[in-house]
């Protein structure tokens, strides 16, 4: 579900003090949930107890939502047991973490366990997603933990180690040594992370390889593959890359069927070694193999170079030892490269970031983190295809600085990767969330713009045709592509494809090379407000009618209280026909006499009240501008230039420049379900923001953009504005 305004903007500002502090790295990685497994492990050994994780309990909640809800008849005979009651001597990890360790259980999360089979080649990478020096016996208290990268920061994920069973079986992925228990764990971990068990069915084994690396994915279609694949696949995993394919299934029924060649469709398998070898009928030429890996745990291919093929008797016995040949029913199996091609329609590389693998002096990565938020009515603009409100989404300022050092074809350019990612719709799958159809588009920006950090405007779009895009809009959960554009400055545009769509996203940019990108209008700032001068010359109509109505309704001691102010607002703002108002409400009023009550009476004088009206009557000819289709509202799109324009011509120099996120919340506080905002609502947001900001700059004595507050300061603040 969606953020409050004030839940998702206090949740962002706290990520980002974290990372400041170091939080979220690998040597620090944030707690989930705010649980410190040393503390929790300390705990259970001095009491003597076994933990029980509370946050992941051992219910039909964690398994599941629908399939393994309340209501299905697959959880009723499911028993949650600790490793020690399912069987003797219970081993964390038995004889070193391997390919074998994996089996998939009844749970549709192949792609996980594809993902965790190509991660057991690399140690580093391994025992960093499952830290060592866990075990059942020396200082075993029931809790284990396992580390991943979680969009953009690392993060500590604690569990207990009841795992479901049946018959006194896992349920779900199993080890070949029944009294192993890493893989399972880590399963569990990995589906406390996402909310339930049942929120792993289905998916891309590249979601779960960078979540083990942090790292970035690119895709291959077999039909459109590079002629140099073979060598892209090679350089990959000497680089520790990890890397996954599949057969697609054109019938969604079909899926994880198996083929009469022993392959299965709709399946997700690892690729975890890439060889040549020299049969002694070939004496001058190589065959290029592939080694693969089955999550199941069995079923094989059982084409040429298969476990018992007659391709094996061809190869010398230091040949078999090198490739590390067995006939073993074990899901591993080696195919030619040729019928690996042929077979085989989609690859995923994923390749590693330069935290990745500390002591990586093959490859290093520069890498540029933005953390966004698509929000209807506001900036969730759609794609091109939508140009009144495409220009609203949020914008990212790329500068590309060097070129290749060794660009390929003699083209030159700077190589670099964009990696646009949805969040959190896996976990919000119980709530009906699916995964969005999301893309990006790439705009050169003119060099007298360079340097300029001001959000794009829609005309810009409309006469200035993409410098690149994505491919194709797709409905996954990151969309990557590799692109070489010319050094200078550049606009990315993340979008959904179709507008309204609210969610959370991270987008990254990758190069070899140095770059930059910062989204646009990333720094709030205002100039001190001065009140805008009383107009000079005679009084119009409407003032002299307003001073005979303020005098009518004040009295003698000539200042009016808040419903007052109401009275006198309403009477004449009902004249301007245009506006289609009803009137101001009794809080803004409020708001307006907190903006303008000088001496702390809670009231105004005539002079405070006219430099109120003087302001009311300059916003209000800014909002009949905006207000084209003259319904008497504001199109929540436009509110950002409206809001811009209004604040500019009330105070001195450059005015405020607010973030994507302040005009978010504006969007979500004033606008109405129709996403337009009358004009009662468009004056109390002004109102509301130029009170707080004289406010805080009333604190702001040193004028260094930050202030400290004590609570009750912060109240007093607040519950004034």
């Amino acid at each position: 579900m969606p953020y409050t305004p004030s839940g998702f903007f206090c949740d962002r500002l706290i990520r980002e003090r974290e990372r400041r502090d170091g939080e979220g790295s690998l040597n620090k990685p944030l707690r989930f949930n705010g649980q410190d497994f040393n503390a929790l492990r300390q705990e259970c050994l001095q009491g003597k107890s076994q933990f029980e994780d509370e946050s992941f309990p051992a219910t039909v909640e964690s398994l599941g939502f629908k399939e393994l809800g309340h209501k299905s008849n697959k959880v009723k005979n499911i028993v949650w047991k600790r490793p020690k009651e399912i069987c003797e001597n219970p081993q964390f990890i038995v004889g070193g973490a391997s390919r074998t360790d994996i089996c998939q259980g009844d749970l549709g999360d192949c792609w996980l366990l594809a993902a965790i089979a190509c991660l057991t080649l690399n140690e580093k990478l391994l025992y960093r997603v499952v830290p060592l020096e866990q075990s059942f016996t020396e200082g075993y208290g029931g809790i284990f933990h396992f580390q991943f990268w979680r969009y953009g920061d690392w993060v500590d994920v604690v569990i207990d180690d009841r795992i479901p069973t049946f018959n006194n079986q896992l349920v779900f992925t199993k080890s070949a040594e029944r009294n192993e228990f890493w893989s399972a764990l880590l399963e569990k971990a990995y589906a406390k992370l996402h909310g339930s068990y049942e929120a792993l069915k289905g998916g891309n084994t590249t979601e779960a390889m960078e979540d083990f690396t942090g790292g970035v994915t690119e895709f291959y279609e077999m039909k459109e593959a590079p002629k140099e694949l073979y060598k892209i696949m090679k350089k990959a995993l000497e680089r520790g890359s990890l890397m996954g394919c599949s057969i697609d299934s054109l019938v969604p029924a079909r899926f994880e069927t198996r083929t009469v060649t022993g392959l299965v469709k709709g399946h997700a398998y690892s690729v975890t070694a890439v060889e040549e070898c020299r049969p002694s009928q070939l004496k001058d030429s190589k065959v290029r193999l592939v080694r693969l890996r089955n999550p199941w745990g069995q079923v094989e291919w059982n084409g040429p170079w298969s476990d018992n093929s007659k391709e094996w008797a061809t190869l010398s016995k230091t040949e078999k030892e090198k490739l590390q040949h067995q006939s073993a029913e074990d899901g591993e199996f080696w195919m030619s490269f040729e019928d690996f091609k042929k077979n085989y329609t989609k690859i995923e590389i994923c390749n590693l970031t330069p935290d990745a693998l500390e002591d990586d002096k093959i490859h290093k990565w520069t890498v540029s983190v933005n953390e966004g938020r698509w929000v209807r009515g506001c900036s969730a603009g759609g794609c091109r295809n939508y140009p009144d409100t495409f220009w609203t989404n949020p914008q990212y300022r790329l500068r590309l600085l060097e070129e290749d050092d060794d660009p390929e074809d003699n083209e030159v350019g700077c190589t670099f990767v964009v990696a646009l990612m949805q969040k959190n719709r896996r976990k919000e799958r119980k709530m009906g969330a699916n995964l969005f159809t999301i893309g990006f588009a790439i705009y050169e920006v003119p060099k007298e713009m360079h340097g300029n950090k001001q959000h794009m405007q829609k005309d810009f779009f409309l006469f200035n045709s993409s410098k690149a895009r994505c491919k194709s809009y797709i409905n996954l959960r990151e969309v990557t592509q590799r692109f070489r554009l010319t050094p200078g400055e550049y606009v990315i545009v993340p979008s959904t494809y179709e507008p309204h769509q609210e969610g959370e996203f991270i987008l990254r940019v990758f190069s070899e090379k140095k770059n930059t990108s910062e989204e646009i209008e990333n720094r709030i700032e205002a100039d001190h407000p001065v009140p805008a001068p009383a107009s000079a010359g005679e009084e119009s109509e409407e003032d002299q009618q307003f001073r005979t109505i303020f005098q009518e309704i004040a009295g003698d001691d000539m200042e009016i209280t808040a419903n007052e102010l109401k009275n006198v607002l309403n009477r004449v703002i009902t004249k301007h026909k245009d506006l289609n108002t009803e009137g101001f409400s009794l809080e803004s009023c409020r708001s307006m006499i907190a903006l303008m009550d000088m001496d702390g009476t809670g009231r105004l004088n005539l002079q405070e009240f006219r430099h109120l009206w003087n302001k009311i009557k300059q916003w209000q000819g800014i909002f009949k501008h905006y207000n084209a289709d003259q319904f008497g509202s504001i199109n929540s799109y436009e509110m950002r230039n409206a809001v811009n324009d209004a604040v500019m011509c009330l105070v001195s120099r450059s005015g405020f420049r607010l973030n994507n996120q302040l005009y978010d919340i504006i969007t979500m506080r004033y606008a109405n379900e129709n996403m337009n905002i009358d004009f009662d609502s468009f004056i109390s947001c002004l109102v509301r923001l130029e009170a707080m900001f004289r406010a805080f700059q009333a604190f702001d004595q040193d004028g260094d953009g930050t202030i400290r507050l004590s609570v009750l300061e912060w109240l007093q603040l607040t519950m004034y504005a």
